[in-house]
């Protein structure tokens, strides 16, 4: 089940913990996050990167034309990946992007870990959840050891994801999938 937590960055004491998608889409919004979900699509477990993006085609052209993105494609990453450690390396520590980051989750889900204002936000994604993360927001990725996710991910760059690191310990600090 989808859930926000926010905690202080500083005292690490816990201000909110929801898993009410209204709420959760309430409590992201005044920070420029979208958070929204898209009920009632089905894809076959073993679907192909084109079958996905073909069911999800209707969602992306609306999404899509409401950012300017300008391409999707299909992530999945499962706990047998031959490189699902450094792949989460790679997600896990802070970084920013000079583009949104917009995921849809198919199946599975993960941790987008956001610090902003102070705080952090723990919006912890599942199937069925959109989220789009502004550009230049500090945040990090974790789906934890044993990752198990399929996500449609959208990019106004063609250069695809591009992480620009912070150098913090943030994401060392606030441990959010085990």
């Amino acid at each position: 089940m989808s859930r926000l937590t926010v905690w202080d960055a500083a005292t690490g004491a816990e201000t909110l913990n929801t898993q009410d998608p209204a709420a959760i889409a309430a409590a992201l919004a005044p920070i420029g996050v979208r958070f929204e979900r898209w009920d009632g699509i089905e894809t076959a477990d073993g679907a192909t990167p084109e079958e996905i993006l073909a069911a999800y085609k209707p969602h992306l052209d609306a999404l899509m034309g409401d950012s300017g993105a300008g391409s999707a494609d299909v992530l999945s990453l499962t706990p047998d990946h031959p490189q699902k450690e450094a792949l989460r390396a790679k997600f896990l520590d802070e970084h920013t992007h000079t583009e949104d980051e917009v995921r849809f989750f198919v199946r599975g889900g993960g941790h987008f870990v956001l610090h902003i204002d102070g705080k952090v936000w723990d919006a912890h994604c599942m199937q069925g959840d959109l989220i789009s993360v502004p550009a230049n927001t500090r945040h990090w990725f974790d789906a934890g050891p044993e990752p198990r996710f399929t996500a449609l991910r959208i990019f106004t760059d063609t250069s695809g994801w591009v992480p620009h690191y912070t150098g913090t310990d943030l994401a060392k600090r606030f441990p959010v999938a085990a």
